[in-house]
């Protein structure tokens, strides 16, 4: 529900890489769904230390996925990460206060020719929502292509997900770039850089939708900050450089 806060059981946890762990919680029943639209996300509540700590996630259950939603949450180190750390320390059957979900697109088949995506670390979540909905669905013929930024090879989240969509649709593109990349990395090294959305994501002169999220120094250095009360703010950072206009950026 939207308006009020409910509980949720924590079903299990699975490790997905040395910092990030998939949360598995039940819905009431079985037959149960999320009630999730692309893209939408969810807001947790918990108190920790005495606080009241307020985040939101997004799912990356299937939308019509019954019985259950999965978070893939990254567990930050003191002094951050308060939500996180909780969340972490939960066992199985204690419960999470959640609400929503909260659209942050409103997704509609082939209302764009091509989505670009600029995501780093969990920032991939929003992503794989937008990804699964338009490959599930063959009368949608949007081209996708997808900027993956992470530290290590080890912090891609998602990878075999992500390289088996490659490989199955010919209209889905990924590239990764990696901060501290290994000796034999072919892909991308750094920050995202103008020349990586030049050669891997639609032109400004598409009929096009870039969507960006992930670390707020990411989402500025690429599309500009957002603005006060979590507003999308001007188009800013490279997407600027590059023309893109306003109603072609959406930052999560």
């Amino acid at each position: 529900s939207a308006s009020e806060f409910r509980g949720f059981k924590l079903e299990s946890t699975q490790e997905i890489s040395h910092n990030t762990k998939l949360y598995r919680f039940r819905l009431p029943s079985p037959e149960h769904e999320a009630g999730l639209t692309v893209a939408s996300c969810l807001v947790a509540r918990a108190s920790v230390e005495g606080k009241n700590v307020i985040r939101p996630y997004t799912p990356v259950s299937l939308n019509h996925q019954r019985g259950y939603l999965d978070l893939l949450i990254k567990v930050y180190p003191k002094p951050g990460g308060q939500m996180s750390r909780h969340i972490d320390s939960l066992k199985p059957g204690q419960v999470l206060e959640m609400k929503g979900p909260f659209k942050k697109i409103d997704y509609k088949p082939n209302m764009v020719k091509k989505i670009g995506m600029v995501a780093g670390g969990t920032g991939i979540t929003p992503m794989l929502q937008v990804i699964r909905e338009v490959l599930a669905n063959p009368r949608d013929q949007t081209e996708l292509s997808l900027v993956f930024a992470n530290i290590t090879e080890d912090d891609i989240l998602l990878r075999d997900e992500l390289d088996a969509l490659q490989y199955l649709y010919p209209s889905f593109k990924v590239f990764y770039t990696l901060d501290k990349p290994p000796s034999n990395w072919k892909m991308g090294e750094g920050f995202v850089s103008k020349d990586m959305i030049k050669d891997h994501l639609p032109s400004p002169k598409d009929d096009c939708l870039l969507l960006v999220c992930g670390p707020k120094g990411l989402v500025a250095h690429v599309a500009g900050e957002k603005g006060p009360k979590n507003t999308q703010g001007a188009v800013g950072g490279i997407l600027k450089d590059l023309e893109f206009s306003e109603d072609q950026v959406f930052k999560f």
